[in-house]
């Protein structure tokens, strides 16, 4: 029987169960549904009972066998004589079908009642989901910031082989401070990006979000940062501590800092400062022409360039682009382990303007940042952009700020070789202020993925 088959005659029991059938069992049909390698297993299980029954036959020298195969064939003997073999031989096969389903069926739910989530979920649905997930792309986000966990929050319901490379250049607020004080990389964005990844996210979410408003030293620190600061002190690094902090949250996918390296970033203006640290780079409200870190060449996480060899896509944004996107690009390595990789690899322009980094900038202004701080190399080959205008309030709140949409000059980003990815992605909330809209924004991402391994193949 070909998967083909198999699959169109499962969609369709499914279907009819739906409207025909109870509920249970359209939910035993979904054991049988391919990929899922159970019906191997029941094959295999019910030849071993075949070969045992044979085994017991032969070492005793089928003396009893011998007798209850008698006894066996004198009832099927008295059913065909009632009965045509045409009917007798499709009612038994039936029955014994129907107990060897009603017998697995009853061990599944005994298994079930012990594995069963908190959830009203049934435990095929979640293996059903498990496998899914675990069979989607080899994903790789480069980025920080809150753009990066935004698209986190969308991206794992595509595939859970997904990685998220952050910048760890963040000198500012909690994660400055605990910086300063511990000597340990800024936990902040990395953070944001495991709750992002956590199945109980909304409440991951607020328990890691949660800064303290009282307490000598407390203050203004969020838990999760604190915790991810206790995980390196006991593990010895970042990366352990992530690794570590990944498999209690029981995240999907893994989150990797692009270096281990007490990087600083700094940079120049077009009025000749030179600004030196991440948090005061956008409040210095100049125009950027020159982005760099000291140390000038921090090496890159072995771990993240693996991801990065292995990966079947490679996503980079949304976040501020000097200081979230481009500073991941600074780590020699990663940018070429990027370049060598001939997969799609697409780049997320930011909806509006950030002043202070990118004021007046257009897509392609976005694209060459971009490819000056690679060396001139293009690392992705298509950009996603925002095609429907927010409105008039959203757009009023933003220009009070010296921000607008980012203008998209096609012509422009078509002669630096790129594609344009046009899809409405935009979500804006009762304040008026713009941000991705996770679901939207990663079913256009995997809408574009599909269509270029198409053109590849």
């Amino acid at each position: 029987m070909s998967i083909g088959f198999l699959r169109q005659a499962l969609n369709t029991l499914q279907q009819q169960s739906r409207r025909h059938t109870p509920y249970r069992v359209n939910q035993w049909f979904k054991w049988l549904s391919p990929g899922l390698s159970v019906k191997r297993w029941l094959l295999i299980s019910m030849g071993g009972v075949i070969l045992a029954s044979l085994g017991l036959a032969i070492w005793v020298k089928l003396s009893p066998i011998f007798w209850a195969l008698e006894l066996l064939r004198g009832f099927l003997g008295a059913i065909t004589n009632i009965l045509p073999n045409y009917i007798s031989g499709p009612l038994v096969l039936l029955c014994g079908l129907l107990l060897l389903l009603w017998g697995q069926t009853r061990t599944v739910g005994s298994i079930t009642e012990v594995l069963r989530t908190d959830g009203d979920e049934e435990l095929i649905d979640v293996l059903l989901a498990h496998r899914r997930l675990y069979r989607g792309p080899k994903i790789v986000v480069v980025g920080g910031g809150t753009g990066l966990s935004t698209l986190l929050r969308g991206l794992k319901a595509y595939s859970a082989n997904i990685t998220a490379i952050v910048t760890v250049a963040d000198d500012g607020g909690s994660s400055g401070r605990l910086r300063q004080e511990f000597g340990v990389l800024p936990p902040g964005d990395i953070r944001n990006c495991l709750a992002a990844l956590a199945d109980e996210e909304k409440l991951l979410t607020e328990l890691f979000q949660y800064r303290f408003r009282a307490g000598d030293g407390l203050t203004g620190h969020s838990f999760g940062n604190l915790f991810l600061t206790a995980m390196s002190e006991i593990t010895g690094d970042l990366e352990r501590a992530v690794a570590a902090s990944s498999k209690v949250l029981a995240i999907r996918g893994q989150v990797l800092p692009a270096t281990l390296t007490d990087v600083r970033l700094w940079a120049e203006l077009a009025d000749g400062r030179r600004i030196e640290g991440e948090s005061k780079i956008t409040e210095a409200g100049g125009s950027i022409v020159k982005i760099g870190c000291t140390p000038a060449k921090p090496k890159a996480l072995p771990a993240a360039l693996k991801v990065i060899k292995e990966a079947d896509y490679i996503i980079m944004g949304p976040g501020s682009l000097y200081t979230s996107v481009i500073p991941n690009l600074l780590v020699p390595d990663i940018a070429d382990a990027i370049a060598t990789r001939n997969i799609p690899c697409i780049y997320i322009c930011n909806i509006m303007t950030q002043p202070g980094e990118t004021q007046g900038y257009t897509v392609a202004d976005h694209i060459r940042a971009i490819d000056a701080a690679c060396g001139g190399r293009k690392l992705f080959n298509a950009v996603l952009v925002h095609q429907k205008t927010p409105s008039a309030r959203a757009l009023i709140r933003y220009a009070q700020q010296n921000s607008h949409p980012v203008f998209v000059d096609r012509e422009t980003i078509t002669h630096l070789g790129r594609r344009i990815v046009s899809a409405n992605v935009m979500y804006e909330d009762e304040m008026g202020y713009v941000r991705h809209d996770p679901q939207k924004l990663s079913k256009v991402l995997f809408r574009w993925y599909s269509s270029a391994q198409k053109g590849r193949g």
